[in-house]
């Protein structure tokens, strides 16, 4: 089947990479979304290109919180009481692929993702987009005590036999208050790692979009896609009010809400969001480069002219209420760590839905329908490996011919 023009439908880092990559092989694309650009976890996202810290979320430390502390409010992980059958299965299902074998043989899997990730990125900046992304250096995670780095180290060591590689130096507390003068007298130990990088989400994405408008792609806001249909020579994508677009195929990049469209093409695997929360601050002198708070699960991120502190992974519906709860938890447990912040002049309070998979590997590739493919089930790391994404599935959408990598992350496992 010869393709020349291709819907894409969700206008996250994900779709839009994949518009982008479509674009690099002639493809003619049209991205639909029923918001606008990066209007859901790409946007208030903490910004990692991480290889280092880019690993499965179902990890055996997980379960390690037991289900007294998943159901506390306050927990980085917090699965509010709930009745929710689909819910119920997914944490059902996550909670197997909480082994160490299974989050190990997951792990191959990213190790092998997070080689060429950085290069996709890099294909981008290539291409002329107008923002960049930024070195991370000092990369610096802290902790209370060196104990709690331990666990830090261990799954380096685990990365290191799968084959990926982590260039890091253990920091006491004088070293790493001096390299960040910000960190608070609570830190007692960190560590310092190397070769990783960040961006700004709202700034690049919303220079990815111009970008594919400037080579000619359309991005349509306010369509509420609420079906597909394949028909024999073009797939049709039917928004909510009637409204419907055509193209020899479609590309299904709808973030959480990806099985709504996605079940009747064989997709059977749930995608469950994952919510984070982040809120921007102003402390008196800005740090360089990000900070990382393991035990905490807290992520600092500084954007330009803001410092950007997200957390939390709340398995809930994505049309939940914003939960004021989940922002205090996230100051609650950062504010011993950071000093020279007023906590009540927060800005930019924030919750968006990451799309999670019980086994934590993405759904990228064909599905039942020959015109219709999924992309989606990055869980936290849609950002660090959703151009890489696009730029595999559009190889396989414009040539037939999918990246070995693709195998693992099929849509109908």
């Amino acid at each position: 089947m010869t393709v020349r023009r291709v819907i894409v439908v969700g206008a996250g880092v994900v779709g839009l990479s994949t518009a982008w990559f479509l674009q690099e092989h002639g493809v003619d694309v049209t991205v639909l979304d029923r918001t606008g650009v990066a209007a859901d976890a790409s946007w208030g996202n903490a910004g990692w290109l991480a290889p280092a810290l880019t690993l499965p979320l179902p990890e055996p430390s997980v379960l390690r919180y037991g289900l007294r502390s998943a159901l506390t409010p306050s927990s980085p992980v917090y699965v509010p009481p709930t009745t929710d059958l689909r819910l119920l299965r997914f944490l059902a299902g996550f909670a197997r692929n909480c082994t160490p074998g299974r989050w190990r043989a997951a792990l191959a899997v990213f190790v092998r993702a997070n080689r060429v990730a950085l290069d996709a990125y890099d294909d981008l900046i290539r291409g002329g987009l107008a923002e960049q992304t930024r070195t991370a250096d000092p990369f610096l995670t802290a902790f209370l005590s060196e104990q709690d780095r331990q666990g830090l180290l261990d799954e380096f060591e685990q990365v290191r036999a799968a084959g990926g590689e982590v260039e890091c130096e253990l920091l006491d507390r004088d070293t790493v208050r001096s390299l960040e003068p910000l960190l608070g007298d609570a830190v007692r130990a960190g560590v310092r790692i190397r070769g990783q990088r960040f961006i700004d989400p709202p700034r690049f994405l919303a220079a990815l979009a111009d970008s594919v408008r400037e080579r000619g792609g359309e991005i349509v806001a306010g369509f509420d896609a609420e079906s597909v249909r394949p028909r024999a020579d073009v797939a049709e994508v039917v928004a909510a009010g009637g409204d419907a677009r055509s193209a020899d195929t479609v590309v299904l990049a709808t973030g959480a809400r990806l099985g709504d469209l996605a079940g009747p093409f064989g997709v059977r695997t749930i995608v469950q969001a994952g919510r984070g929360y982040s809120f921007s601050v102003r402390p008196a002198e800005l740090p360089k480069n990000p900070i990382y708070f393991p035990t905490q699960r807290v992520a600092c991120t500084p954007l330009h002219d803001r410092l950007r502190i997200a957390g939390m992974m709340e398995f809930r519906s994505p049309d939940a209420p914003f939960d004021p709860r989940r922002v205090q938890a996230i100051v609650e447990a950062t504010r011993p760590l950071l000093g020279g912040i007023d906590w009540s002049a927060r800005e930019e309070e924030w919750v968006g839905s990451r799309p999670c998979t019980a086994d934590g590997l993405p759904l990228v590739g064909a599905t039942r329908s020959a015109r219709v493919f999924v992309a989606g089930g990055h869980g936290m790391w849609g950002v660090a490996l959703g151009p890489l994404t696009g730029r595999m599935l559009a190889q396989a959408v414009a040539t037939g011919t999918p990246d070995p990598l693709l195998r693992h992350f099929d849509p109908l496992r």
